[in-house]
């Protein structure tokens, strides 16, 4: 039984401070496919996601959303960028490279998911493998002992992780040399995996250290227990059913009235997205697919522009518009604080690594989340972001002088050790009210 949308909600309240609309939508968009997926299947065709369009400043957790709702699922999911796009006839990335990017992403959640279930048989064979060529290159060693008696305390050795750094030789196949043509223009052709796949692979003897020679064999060996045409139908399947694509800064894709230069192509991309979007389907190395099931998620500021600047006809294939809010210093103490490992949390255990422990005081936190707010109000509104800038400003001194040669010390900030580090910012920011 799929997650309902109250869970979803829940489990994104974990990482995301607020915007509960914009995770209501996600939510039930998720749950719709659950729904579509017990009908029948000539209900089931007929039936396609609602496309979501998120609008809202910069570093309010429209990317985090869309990334974690994947990850939740399990989905096959890209994140792609409006602007890189040109239209067709122009040099660079045509829109359905989107697609081939979701199909690549989805055929590796697939292959990791397969490589998990043989990974136990693979490491067998690896460490088998491994032992040999160790003996080989310490039996010198020990000329007063048996070639039982060596293994078997190379062995013990080699489970108590003693000779990860151990150079040994072994056998792999060569890889085929990597050349594509046309990479960026439409549909991408790699020649060294076309006759890698025909021509049989020479072996190759390397020297490698245990630890790099363990990651090298237990690729090979997974890829010779995993069939890998059954992981190119399954992510093929996946892609085409769960795919989601998220399409970042779509507003900087409408053209200005009167436009020309730049703007020449940006409603034509807009033009290019439209068939993607409403159901087409795109030739991929590994098989065609169709995108009429799967779920785009646009995202925008929409400072200078509003979504009714979108072509008609692409507006129409995004009808749920919801709009984030930017923070405000309650938001940023919830992020500082409450998220599963929390900014502090993270700061906390990258110090401790240096025999540094902090300890934030109530009000020290406080003035962080003010100093914040009033920093994306009085200048560019970065959203989350602006914590980092302010954590990194807050720490310097500690994180610069920390060395991991002393012992563990406690270090206490508080409410008067934020204004301290923060005092030019801050009178940069006091300056701006007098500057018309």
């Amino acid at each position: 039984m799929e997650q309902s949308p109250k869970e979803i909600v829940q489990e994104l309240d974990k990482y995301i401070v607020g915007q509960q609309e914009a995770k209501k939508a996600v939510a039930i968009a998720l749950r719709n496919r659950y729904r579509r997926s017990v009908l029948p299947k000539e209900l089931r065709e007929e039936i396609t996601p609602k496309n979501i369009i998120m609008k809202g400043p910069t570093g309010v957790g429209k990317t985090e959303i869309a990334r974690r709702i994947a990850k939740l699922v399990k989905a096959p999911f890209v994140k792609v960028e409006a602007t890189k796009f040109t239209e067709v006839g122009y040099v660079g990335r045509d829109v359905e490279s989107m697609i081939r990017d979701l199909v690549e992403a989805s055929i590796r959640l697939v292959k990791q998911e397969k490589i998990e279930l043989v990974k136990a048989r693979a490491e067998k064979e690896v460490d088998a493998v491994l032992m040999q060529a160790l003996f080989v290159a310490k039996k010198l060693e020990y000329v007063d002992l048996t070639d039982e008696q060596i293994k078997e305390k190379l062995h013990k050795e080699y489970k108590e992780g003693k000779h990860e750094s151990t150079t040994i030789e072994i056998e792999i196949a060569e890889a085929p040399k990597q050349m594509q043509m046309m990479p960026g223009m439409g549909m991408e052709i790699n020649i060294g995996e076309m006759l890698g796949g025909i021509l049989p692979k020479r072996k190759i003897r390397k020297r490698f250290a245990v630890e790099d020679a363990r990651k090298v064999l237990m690729q090979e060996a997974c890829d010779k227990l995993i069939d890998t045409e059954t992981v190119q139908v399954e992510g093929l399947r996946r892609a085409e059913q769960d795919g989601i694509i998220f399409i970042d800064e779509i507003d900087k894709i409408i053209a200005k009235s009167g436009g020309n230069g730049p703007d020449v192509s940006r409603e034509g991309v807009q033009r290019d997205i439209l068939p993607i979007v409403e159901g087409s389907t795109v030739t991929t190395k590994y098989g065609p697919i169709k995108t009429d099931y799967i779920l785009f998620i646009a995202a925008g500021a929409f400072s200078a522009s509003s979504v009714q600047d979108l072509i008609p006809e692409l507006q129409g294939r995004f009808p749920i518009v919801v709009e984030l809010k930017s923070l405000n210093a309650q938001d940023f103490k919830e992020i500082l604080t409450s998220t599963e490992n929390s900014l502090l949390v993270q700061y906390e255990k990258l110090l401790e690594v240096d025999n540094v422990h902090i300890v934030f005081e109530a009000d020290a936190v406080e003035h962080i989340a003010q100093i914040a707010q009033l920093q994306n109000t009085t200048s560019e509104n970065i959203g989350a972001r602006r914590l980092h800038n302010l954590m990194e400003a807050v720490l310097e001194d500690i994180s610069f002088n920390a060395t991991g040669e002393h012992p563990m010390v406690n270090v206490v900030i508080d409410k008067e050790y934020v204004q301290a580090h923060l005092k030019e910012m801050l009178n940069e920011y006091d300056l701006k009210k007098y500057i018309l």
